[in-house]
Formats: C-alpha cells, structure tokens, sequence
C-alpha cells in the first residue's frame, strides 16, 4: 500500500489511536481539533493544508453529521471513515460527494471475528447469543466516567452505540433482521442518564433467534459470540482471542491495534469486509427499533 495522507477529526482517545495507527503504517497524519491541540482548529484549514486523500471523523457521535458536512463543504473527494456508530440518530441521509464513505467497525477485522466468518461461511444458524459487557467506570482510566462522552446523552452515549459492534457483526454474520423485542434501559448503578444495559431479541434473515446482551456493568469485561450450528457449536471468545469449536480451542491472540491497522488498508483499498455506508445506516435503523421495541414492550418490525 502506498503511502497516502490522512486528516484526522477528533483528537479524543479513539482520535489518537487513529493518528498513532495511520503514522505506523507509513501515512502522513493531519489531525483537527476545536481544543487547539492539533494541528488546525477547523476541518476547512486542514483539507485546504494537506490536501489530503484520507479522512478519518473521530468527533463524539453527536459531531459525527455536522463532521461530514464540513468536510463536504471543504471540497474533499476522497475516502471518509467515520466511527461508530454513523450518527447519533437514525435520519434520512445526505449524497456526500466522497469517493467512499464508510464506518469504523473494526471488530469486522479482529482475528476471532474472522475466523468466524469463514467457519460460518454464510450458513445459517440456530440460534446465536451475543453479550458483551465492561463496567464504564474502567474505560478511561483517571476520568470521571460520568462526564464522559459514553455516559452523555447529547453527546451519543449509552451502551446500544457505543455497543454497536454486536449490532453490526450480527447483521453482516446473519444478514437484515426481520423483528426486535428489547427490556433494559438505565438502571442508576452507574449514576448515568443514558442505557446502561440492553437485552434483545432478534429474528434475522439467517438466525430465527438471535439474542444480544451489552451493558455497562460487567466486571471484568467479556465479549463473545457463541452460535448453534445443525452440527456445531461455534463459541468466539473476542477478548480471550479464542474461536472454540465443539469443544476444541484454537487460539487467534492479537494485539490491540491489529483491527484498526487491517480496518484502514481495507478502507483506504476499498475492499470487504470493511462496514459500508448502507451498513453503517442499517446499523442506525436497528438502533432505532430497539430504542422503540423498548419504549413500547412490543415487537417492532424491520
């Protein structure tokens, strides 16, 4: 891969990680931050600087929209990666100008996740069970997790987008879901305004039961996937870096950057299994109808 240059959005936590992995991989890094501890202040005076081919938005999630409208409005062309997830609400959206746009959903690339896939090879499955859960008050050490983005509602927060890996692995593992039924909410044992802990039930076009389980409690974390199979019992152990299988262990240990690190060549290449804009926006719709399955106590249908 050539060496390109990139302007990254955003100079929180995942901003960094971005601008040190882009660097690591041979690429120029321009990064922008309203802070002013970047090196512009504005996405206008970085694409006008740099000119570059690349973009990375690693604003909070409630930036992400009016992020992209900048950058438009700068007159970049190129390949845009937003974080997940898309937008902080499902909504119609705009026809950007990019070459491409797509969302940074980068446990597609995670080794386990891979392995998975291609055991899966598109099967369908049984049933699926999916949890994933780490206590908030760990995610940024020496921060008050209560005034943080995660645990903000104006900013984007709350398990079911910050979670939404699992939405979006399930949808590209199993294909579109057909109905929701969701229990959960805000509990108070973080001292949050947004949904700690979510349960859903999903019908999808390759799983007729399909249960997802986040929140923001566990201690320690876990993330897994396990799947039924006719023949099989797949287990995906995320954290663990560990695909079981019936039983038998094979073990994928991977460093923390690996994901982002296959994530951007995909995204800079333009090749699977990077998470589309349709994806991206497939994954808001899902969002949404858990949030309404829940306000309601009733199925909701795709």
């Amino acid at each position: 891969m050539s060496p390109i240059h990139a302007v990254v959005v955003g100079l929180g936590s995942i901003g960094q990680r971005h601008a040190r992995v882009l660097k690591e991989l041979g690429h120029g890094v321009t990064t922008v931050s309203r802070r002013g501890d970047g090196d512009h202040t504005s996405i206008a005076g970085a694409i006008a600087a740099a000119r570059p081919e690349y973009a990375v938005i690693a604003t909070e999630t409630s930036q992400h929209a009016e992020s992209l409208r900048q950058l438009a409005e700068a007159d970049f062309r190129g390949t845009a990666l937003v974080e997940k997830p898309l937008f902080a609400q499902a909504a119609p959206a705009p026809d950007y100008p990019f070459a491409s746009l797509v969302v940074g959903y980068n446990l597609r690339f995670h080794p386990v996740m891979t392995a998975l896939a291609e055991r899966l090879g598109g099967r369908s499955a049984i049933t699926v069970s999916a949890y994933v859960g780490q206590d908030l008050r760990d995610w940024r050490p020496g921060r008050d997790h209560r005034t943080t983005a995660s645990a903000t509602r104006e900013a984007g927060g709350g398990v079911l987008r910050d979670l939404s890996h699992e939405l979006d692995y399930l949808l590209w593992l199993f294909g579109p879901w057909q109905r929701v039924a969701a229990l959960g909410g805000s509990s108070g044992a973080r001292d949050v305004d947004v949904d700690d802990h979510f349960e859903l039930l999903l019908e999808m076009q390759r799983s007729q039961a399909v249960q997802v389980h986040m929140d923001y409690l566990d201690q320690p974390g876990i993330r897994k996937i396990r799947v039924n199979l006719p023949e099989q019992t797949i287990e995906a152990d995320i954290l663990g870096g560990r695909l079981t299988v019936n039983g038998k262990a094979h073990e994928y240990k991977s460093e923390r950057d690996e994901s982002y690190r296959s994530m951007h060549r995909a995204a800079i290449e333009g090749r699977a299994p990077i998470c589309s804009f349709a994806e991206g926006l497939a994954v808001m719709d899902l969002i949404d109808a858990s949030e309404r399955a829940l306000r309601s106590r009733m199925w909701v249908s795709a």
